[in-house]
């Protein structure tokens, strides 16, 4: 049956060309290719209250460089990265309340949160066996995203859309996601890399950067200082904006009324490319990459050199992209690349990765006179936070099966508050315009003929 199939579509007459059209009618009709204007800067499709991200200043109709700046509800993301989590709190779960609530909570109202957390990461009845080793996949972002839909079932008030039910929906969601990736990721372990199956139960009184570090390690040890480094790895990701790929996925799909389940298992979707949530497995890779074809790591000429071949589409994946550098809307700088780029140095030295990280330091550094050279393209390009999360989760020993669940796993308390504004203040589905090249002038001919 296999083969027929092959063959069958090997024999059809299919071609790209249909698919084709010519790249200047994009200019002609003014079409907003990524919904980005020409300037770079995004098309404004929506309002938010849930996050700021700032990177450029557009002054006298004209775009200039910035410093960038992210917060969460109004407040700065150095100062949530810097306060959140003192005393023993840790700080995603403190920014989870934050985006959700819309305020910072009190000590009753955190404890009893972290409660409601705690009690809500059991998954239902045999949903382990049933619906994650029964059906195990190689990706766990795939996996992650068919449990999330699965879950679905398992919730009698699924179809609500009340603010109240989402949010409970929501909390569950979030307290759920890190076993659900965790499980996931034994079940590939065990079943397409053959190795033991291990599923720890996840513990009431830990964090969820600590239940995260318990569950994919097989001994479940892990330091105070790992999993407040992945704590903080969390919060950093937990939210950026509504126009990113993945929160734009989910405002799309919550406008048309679907369920909750469906509108997160599509931002999962969304996360998993490799444009996207993906990028920073792509960055450990180019880096592999380049160390491995580069013989004098500390010659700066010869690094240079290798990233020219990069962006000339004869390196690596052959895609012209130097992944981590760059973002839609930083240029001088992505803050949380800035707050987690001094942990990446802390913990490089404490691991004995001092040499893997001068190499990082060097690629962030060449990169735009790479780009300026080669590409004549003298714009502003810093690293973003892909370009040191990898590094990061690396040197933490966690496996890269769960860097882009990781980010999954931050990033639904950012989606989850952009479904409930949505929701409350959105009101009309979302459907933006195609311009049609096709013009009505084939006349019908009939299959004898053809």
């Amino acid at each position: 049956m296999a083969e027929t199939t092959k063959n069958t579509l090997e024999n059809t007459s299919f071609s790209t060309e249909a698919y084709k059209f010519a790249p200047e009618l994009y200019q002609r009709y003014d079409v907003k290719r990524g919904l980005r204007n020409l300037d770079g800067s995004g098309v404004l499709a929506g309002l938010t209250n849930v996050s700021e991200v700032h990177g450029y200043i557009v002054y006298e109709g004209e775009k200039k460089a910035d410093y960038g700046s992210l917060s969460y509800r109004g407040y700065d993301i150095f100062d949530l990265a810097k306060h959140c989590g003192l005393n023993g709190r840790f700080a995603f779960e403190e920014a989870v309340f934050l985006l959700l609530y819309g305020h910072l909570p009190k000590k009753e109202e955190f404890e009893e949160f972290l409660d409601v957390m705690s009690n809500l990461r059991e998954l239902p009845e045999y949903f382990t066996e049933d619906m994650i080793l029964k059906a195990p996949s190689k990706d766990i972002m795939n996996k992650l995203s068919r449990s999330v839909l699965t879950l679905y079932s398992y919730d009698e008030n699924a179809d609500n859309t009340s603010p109240k039910n989402v949010l409970r929906q929501s909390i569950s969601l979030i307290s759920k996601l890190p076993v659900l990736a965790a499980y996931g990721y034994w079940a590939k372990a065990h079943y397409f890399d053959k190795r033991s199956l291990i599923l720890h139960q996840p513990q009431k009184e830990y964090s969820i950067a600590e239940n995260i570090l318990h569950m994919i390690r097989e001994n479940s040890q892990f330091t105070e200082e790992e999993a407040k480094i992945l704590d903080l790895a969390l919060l950093l990701h937990a939210e950026h904006g509504g126009g990113n790929n993945s929160a734009f996925t989910c405002r799309v799909l919550t406008s048309s009324g679907t369920d909750t389940y469906s509108a997160i298992s599509g931002a999962i979707n969304a996360l998993k490319g490799p444009k996207h949530g993906g990028a920073n497995i792509q960055v450990v890779r180019m880096m592999r990459n380049i160390e491995k074809h580069v013989e004098n790591l500390n010659d700066e000429e010869e690094i240079f050199n290798y990233l020219a071949k990069i962006i000339k589409r004869e390196a690596f994946d052959r895609s012209g992209l130097i992944y981590g550098m760059g973002h839609a809307v930083y240029t001088k700088s992505d803050p949380r690349g800035e707050i987690l780029r001094q942990y990446a140095m802390d913990l490089a030295y404490k691991t004995g990765n001092e040499e893997k990280f001068k190499l990082y330091q060097t690629v962030e550094k060449l990169t735009p006179l790479v780009f300026a050279k080669y590409k004549d393209d003298k714009k502003v390009i810093s690293a973003n936070i892909d370009f040191y999360s990898g590094f990061v989760y690396g040197m933490l020993n966690i496996p890269s099966d769960l860097y882009t669940p990781l980010f999954a796993i931050a990033r639904i308390a950012g989606w989850s508050a952009h479904r409930m504004e949505e929701i409350i203040s959105g009101g009309r589905i979302l459907r933006p315009a195609y311009k049609s090249i096709c013009k009505n002038e084939r006349e019908f001919v009939e299959m004898k003929d053809r």
